[in-house]
């Protein structure tokens, strides 16, 4: 990289080597500074002396006619602490030891020692600690129970979320409270209280969160000159990777540093900013030419990872979206193979083709780690790692855990097992106090010592609690757990083990806990446990057995055998979000339906949208040579089976790149999605994609909805609320509701009317 003076935006397309390029353009700022950015030869040198220092010589002469950058003076951020080793790690292959000394960090770490030398300036000590998100959450716990607020209506994840986008915004506690008092908005008033006391424990505690470290060093920059005109001089360059993920605070950070020399440079990619539910904004890349003015703009197209055809893929997908700087990637590696589309009948039919092509390829000489396989959601797996299983098909799950490994999964096994065995104490150990019910470890202990004093399992002490004095406080919470228990074994003996979990959820209140915690985490783990009864229904409908000891026989085989090592070769699956960043030889994108990807949330809305499509172009330009694509005509997710439109991403690949298998005879997807209220044009250059409604057929359930628009309902998570629209939708309503705690919730109608009742209207 020859560019070195003034702003620089590096457009790095999937697979273009932007690693290298950050690479070779700061080992040119540290051998030759701004010399090869220069029309003009250095003062007493002429075009031979040049040349020749161009090629070698020795440091002090090159440095007394060229310009060199001393290595402290650049900063190069980075998104991960690895990304940073990995970094330096090549750049001191490169340069040797000099190249210790740049500044190659995460934003948080460069923050910390900028704050390291001006925190006292805040008032904070220099040696501040700082809160992790366990810490946080402590914290805002404790303030919320002593300011007497209701912590479901106020739990701490959501609190620490609101919290976090002020920051993000700039907005301090009492401008947040005298912004929520004008509005007479009584939550957001309630949220700057919290925020205002949280901030005054975390300065009492000399303690910062993570995002106080971007928030005050910020706030250093903007208000103070002598802090401010130091770190200007100090970095004569700075370069950032990733740029598309960047939030308000870190443009903020970085404009200011860069108003010192003018130098900065960042790389990203505007078709890969995926994270939106972190706090990224792609506009920081979109309008980076309108903020940092003079900017000279690259675009790396070359491709140097996939096949033509793969790349035309990914180029007629995200042609589709308006907000982008545009480019089109191209490579030098030949047309390859069509990218394949499979149609498959249902879940269990989409895991067997994938294990079985992959069991194919394995027996042609590929190995198991060539292959990927990238679903939009985690709780996709399941069904595929019961495929993998049942063919000896090695793998592994990155940025995730094993559908069974998971601890919502695992805990609600527990019950399952306690319910068909009541002496097993390890799980019962997991189980009783989860959702917590007042039974505290210490009593749990007394418990375990009476049943060994006793010669009796623990279950059986906790039936007879009000018999033992050392139990006294705990035994009416002890009886009316054995109790709930022993009522679960009853339903059991005289009921499918399918509605014996619903049951289950519904008696111990373990989904409402996740449900009223309303945060992403507690959504996906919500989901993951619904997903339990799609596995129930798979086994009991594949193996005839509808017992519960069967069942969890059959899933012994899927956790308690988890020898496998990490290393080894073996398949990867993961979230499209995890595989940023990765490639594979062959990859499999399964679960190519509308409503899964793109996911329901992102349909009608622009922006989701075309995030859910940068996500898709992900996914595509992860694959080197091999593209499945796979859809099912229905699907059973979370206990329930929808008839699945294929995505309109497939119908965004021309038809001529795609290989179509097992397309049944007379079905044309593009006809089925037109019939379901779905129709879409050609791919088309920019941005000619036009999604709209047409005239779809009535629904079946839609003659005699019990709601109606406009309708006051009580929703048994959210609570109250009122119906503000109504969208007919493949048999059903999507409905969007504006609960007076939680703001605007889309819902499936049929789904919602299970837990939802109709208010009188005032």
């Amino acid at each position: 990289m020859l560019a070195t003076e003034g702003p620089l935006l590096i457009l790095a397309g999937a697979g273009s080597g932007k690693t290298t390029v950050l690479i070779n353009r700061i080992a040119n700022l540290l051998q030759f500074g701004s010399a090869s950015d220069s029309d003009r030869l250095p003062d007493g040198a002429d075009e031979q002396t040049l040349d020749t220092l161009l090629r070698g010589g020795e440091d002090a002469e090159r440095a007394a006619v060229l310009d060199p950058v001393a290595p402290w003076r650049i900063l190069a951020i980075t998104f991960t602490n690895k990304a940073a080793g990995e970094l330096k790690e090549r750049l001191e292959r490169m340069l040797g030891d000099a190249a210790g000394d740049i500044w190659a960090c995460t934003f948080h770490s460069a923050c910390v020692r900028m704050l390291r030398r001006d925190a006292e300036k805040l008032g904070f000590p220099s040696d501040f600690t700082i809160y992790d998100t366990s810490d946080s959450q402590s914290l805002a716990k404790k303030i919320i129970k002593d300011m007497d607020l209701d912590e479901k209506s106020f739990p701490a994840r959501a609190v620490l979320a609101e919290i976090s986008r002020a920051k993000d915004g700039g907005v301090t506690p009492s401008e947040y409270l005298r912004q929520a008092e004008a509005l007479g908005d009584i939550r957001r008033i309630r949220y700057g209280r919290i925020y205002s006391e949280y901030m005054k424990r975390l300065f009492a505690a000399g303690a910062m969160d993570f995002d106080d470290l971007l928030f005050f060093t910020v706030k250093l920059l903007q208000e103070d000159g002598d802090v401010r005109s130091y770190w200007q001089r100090r970095f004569r360059y700075i370069l950032i990777d990733e740029y598309q993920d960047t939030n308000r605070l870190q443009y903020h950070f970085a404009a200011i540093l860069a108003q010192g020399s003018g130098n900065i440079c960042v790389v990203g990619d505007d078709d890969q900013s995926i994270y939106k539910f972190r706090g990224a904004t792609i506009e920081n890349i979109l309008s980076f030419e309108d903020q940092f003015k003079d900017c000279r703009v690259i675009r790396l197209e070359q491709n140097y990872r996939s096949t033509g055809q793969i790349l035309d893929a990914a180029n007629a997908v995200i042609r589709h979206n308006k907000g982008r700087k545009g480019k089109e990637l191209w490579t030098k590696n030949g047309r390859g193979e069509a990218i394949e589309l499979y149609v498959a009948e249902n879940e269990n039919d989409e895991a067997q083709y994938v294990a079985s092509r992959i069991m194919s390829e394995y027996g042609r000489g590929a190995n198991w780690r060539d292959h990927a396989v990238l679903y939009r959601m985690n709780a996709q797996s399941n069904q595929l790692e019961y495929a993998f299983k049942r063919n000896a098909i090695p793998y592994r799950i990155i940025g995730g855990t094993r559908f069974f490994d998971r601890a919502e999964v695992k805990d609600v096994l527990a019950y399952l097992c306690v319910i068909s065995v009541p002496e097993d104490e390890l799980r019962l150990t997991r189980i009783i106090n989860n959702p917590p019910r007042g039974i505290g470890q210490k009593s749990v202990e007394t418990a375990m010592e009476l049943a060994r004093r006793n010669n009796t399992s623990l279950f059986d002490i906790l039936s007879r609690a009000d018999s033992f004095p050392d139990l006294s406080r705990s035994a009416p919470r002890m009886r009316d757990f054995s109790r709930m228990i022993r009522s679960l074994r009853e339903f059991s003996e005289n009921n499918t083990p399918d509605l014996l979990l619903d049951e289950l959820l519904d008696k111990t209140g373990y989904l409402r806990m996740l449900e009223e915690k309303n945060t992403v985490e507690d959504t996906t783990r919500a989901e993951n446990v619904r997903e339990l009864k799609t596995s129930i229904l798979n086994y009991m409908n594949q193996s005839g057995d509808q017992t519960l000891a069967g069942y969890l026989a059959d899933v012994a085989l899927y956790t308690d055998l988890d020898n496998y090592d990490k290393d080894a070769d073996s398949v990867v699956m993961m979230t499209i979000h995890s595989a940023k960043g990765l490639e594979f030889p062959t990859v499999f994108l399964v679960g190519m339906e509308e409503t899964i990807f793109p996911g329901l949330r992102a349909i009608g809305e622009e922006e989701e949208m075309e995030e859910e499509r940068r996500l898709c172009y992900v996914a595509i330009t992860r694959a080197k040579k091999k593209l499945t694509l796979v859809s099912a005509r229905q699907r059973m997710i979370f206990g329930r089976t929808n008839v699945n439109k294929v995505s309109r991403f497939v119908d965004e690949i021309p038809s001529e790149l795609i290989d179509h298998k097992n397309i049944p005879k007379g079905y044309d997807y593009h006809e089925r999605n037109r019939e379901l209220g779905f129709e879409y044009r050609p791919a088309m250059p920019k941005s000619s994609f036009s999604f709209r409604p047409s005239a779809p057929k009535k629904p079946e359930t839609q003659a005699a909805p019990r709601f109606a628009l406009h309708d006051n309902v009580k929703h048994r998570a959210f609570g109250r609320g009122k119906i503000v629209k109504m969208t007919p939708m493949g048999g059903d309503y999507l409905i969007e509701i504006d609960f007076e705690q939680y703001g605007v919730k889309k819902l499936m109608l049929r789904a919602a009317a299970q837990v939802m009742t109709k208010l009188e209207n005032e």
